[in-house]
């Protein structure tokens, strides 16, 4: 493909399989095996199809720079441990987690209609992307989901005054009777990191009680949350106890349940580009049909509409199932400068 010559802030419209495409391209270039390549492919792609802009196409230069700097292995093999009727274990080999949790998925769903709930542990796995991926299928297919993955350390606990959890995502899905899943994907961080990361190279401010910079104090410069500072947890000035307790939930969840590192447990310095935090995910899914006899689904879209009768006028995953139909249509939004680059990282064949 050649992209038109274009301003710095003009835009274009990528179809999403060839974008696809150029993403897997890029990741067997740059040291993964084509099975990685295409299940990052499909995480990152989709977070861009859907409007999820720090989680799609801005995080391939860290995909690139952390492969480059030795910290992942981009052919690692996962291997999937059948440890009870009702939990799967994965080694993800310190590869990443999205291919380590497709080798496992099949099997996964078997157990969940076997037994009516299972879990799937993934360990020394790298996950640096959007959650909501993980948990959608599942919906699609009856199930309900929840997971959860532990980050490096750049989230303050309450009442603490160093960084120590991860933003420590959770997702949630759920399936509805007349429509696309319930969805959420929310950081128990009063903001997700790679916000800062797009705020901070815009030269955009944040909001007071995002973060805090190197002495402690609030800030509202995402460099200096960045530089030295950390995140604060979600909640607020007098709320930041819960954001908090989640995230030391997930911690056990994520990292000690499964076996992988706490947020704080790994070091990274003798690897200069590294970006992916070497944790653990937790996936839970439930088969709703073996509860009382009631039509999950149905009982699902009566909450729906009863939230709407309150006057919530969107959805959990309704903007994102807009900008999904939207670029479907006609072709996911890029800046333009950042497709160029793209393109150039994914070989010649390409720019």
């Amino acid at each position: 493909m050649t992209t038109p010559t274009l301003g710095p802030t003009d835009q274009v419209l990528i179809p999403f399989d060839e974008m696809r495409a150029v993403l897997c391209q890029i990741f067997e270039r740059h040291g993964t095996s084509a099975e990685v390549a295409a299940a990052l492919a499909d995480n990152c792609a989709a977070a861009q199809r859907d409007g999820a802009m720090s989680h799609g196409l801005f995080r391939i230069p860290g995909y690139v720079s952390t492969l480059k700097s030795g910290w992942v292995d981009g052919k690692a093999v996962p291997v999937v441990e059948d440890k009870a009727p009702g939990f799967l274990s994965v080694d993800a080999a310190n590869g990443y987690a999205q291919p380590a949790y497709r080798a496992a998925y099949e099997a996964f769903v078997r157990k969940v209609r076997a037994n009516g709930i299972a879990l799937l542990a993934i360990r020394r796995s790298h996950h640096f992307a959007a959650l909501w991926p993980d948990v959608e299928p599942l919906a699609r297919e009856g199930l309900v989901a929840l997971t959860m993955v532990n980050s490096m350390a750049c989230v303050v606990p309450s009442g603490g005054n160093k960084a120590l959890f991860g933003t420590n995502p959770i997702a949630f899905a759920a399936p509805r009777e007349n429509g696309d899943p319930l969805v959420f994907d929310l950081a128990t961080s009063a903001t997700a990191h790679g916000d800062i990361q797009i705020a901070a190279r815009a030269g955009h401010e944040v909001p007071i009680g995002y973060g805090v910079d190197r002495h402690g104090e609030p800030t509202t410069k995402p460099k200096e949350i960045l530089e030295g500072g950390a995140l604060l947890p979600f909640g607020g000035e007098h709320g930041a106890h819960k954001g908090s307790a989640l995230a030391m939930m997930v911690e056990l969840l994520a990292a000690a349940l499964t076996g992988g590192n706490f947020s704080f447990e790994f070091d990274w310095s003798q690897h200069p580009g590294a970006q992916s935090p070497y944790t653990g995910q937790l996936i839970i899914a439930i088969d709703p049909s073996l509860t009382s006899g009631q039509n999950f689904a149905q009982r699902c879209e009566t909450l729906v509409q009863a939230m709407a009768d309150a006057g919530q006028q969107r959805q959990p995953g309704d903007r994102r199932y807009e900008q999904r139909a939207r670029s479907m249509a006609h072709g996911v939004p890029v800046d333009a400068a950042q497709w160029q680059q793209l393109l150039e990282l994914a070989g010649p064949a390409h720019a």
